[in-house]
């Protein structure tokens, strides 16, 4: 008997995960975070002396993860201290050929700086580097793309508790909006006599006044008046915007991108409401709506 697939979660793009182990020789502390992002944006920092490391855990969190800024810290360090750190020979030589630049543009500007130390040197980022000596570093890759994998767990499983958490917050602003999109309803309708009486005395008005003057055409002016001020269509639509954001929170997955959408449609609509509205409740009730929604669209931008 076949089981019916769960709906995958709502996730959030920001979470943290920390880990460390040890393997042979090498001890190692690894890091990854994610903030909000439009793409996937995966950085990842890794000891460049394991070939095809970076690659790989590159692509393990590329399959756990949709979209948001990604990065992924490891640092390895060494047990003994004998031949665990070289010189980069390359990375070194273009230092010095940068430094050696800027004292030249230095003197030519009649600027005198501070001789360079060593140890200024040594802390440039790639002049030094772990070495593996003789080790066979393919176990410790096998160890640090497992560990990896395990903190992809722990990452994920944050990123759906930040979820859950937004789900429940946009369900809630979401009824809030359907209660005023109902309350627009009622007021509008609690109208429509009123309006009708307006535009027919306003009609007797301009015929009374204005001799010679078409009164069909005086008629259609009138009604497009009517029209332009009815705002059945923006509370049949916020309507439906409603129902459209609560299938997507239900859906789950990556649906952050239309959920972002969908909420800028929801601002189109309000406003429009907004321009429409002729009565002082309703402006109230509309504004209530834009703020409303406004807080929406910023819980919106944390969904993956």
């Amino acid at each position: 008997m076949s089981k019916t697939a769960a709906h995958p979660a709502l996730h959030s793009m920001t979470a943290f995960a920390a880990s460390g182990g040890e393997s042979g020789v090498y001890r190692w502390n690894s890091e990854l975070r994610s903030v909000n992002g439009k793409g996937l944006d995966i950085r990842v920092r890794a000891p460049d002396w394991i070939d095809g490391l970076e690659v790989a855990l590159r692509t393990q969190v590329a399959a756990a993860v949709a979209r948001g800024n990604v990065t992924l810290n490891i640092r390895v360090t060494r047990e003994d201290a004998a031949g665990a750190v070289q010189v980069n020979a390359g990375q070194l030589a273009a230092v010095l050929a940068a430094l050696t630049e800027i004292e030249a543009q230095a003197m030519d500007l009649g600027l005198s700086l501070a001789p360079s130390k060593a140890t200024d040197i040594a802390v440039m980022r790639g002049v030094l580097e772990q070495s593996s000596g003789d080790q066979d570093v393919a176990p410790l890759k096998s160890a640090l793309e497992a560990d990896v994998a395990a903190l992809l767990k722990d990452f994920v499983q944050m990123r759906a508790g930040e979820g859950a958490a937004l789900a429940r917050v946009l369900n809630a602003q979401l009824d809030q909006v359907a209660e005023l999109t109902a309350q627009t309803a009622r007021i509008a309708e609690s109208r429509r006599d009123e309006v009708a009486a307006n535009l027919r005395r306003n009609m007797a008005r301009v015929v009374e006044n204005a001799d010679g003057v078409d009164k069909d055409r005086i008629a259609q002016e009138l009604a497009l008046l009517a029209v332009k001020s009815d705002i059945t269509e923006e509370i049949d639509r916020l309507g439906a915007h409603v129902s459209a954001a609560r299938d997507l929170i239900a859906e789950g997955g990556p649906v952050g991108r239309k959920l972002d959408f969908l909420s800028q449609e929801f601002n189109r609509e309000v406003n429009t409401l907004c321009s429409k509205a002729q009565n002082t409740e309703l402006t109230r009730v509309g504004l209530a709506l834009k703020a409303l929604i406004d807080q929406m669209r910023e819980q919106v931008q944390n969904v993956e």
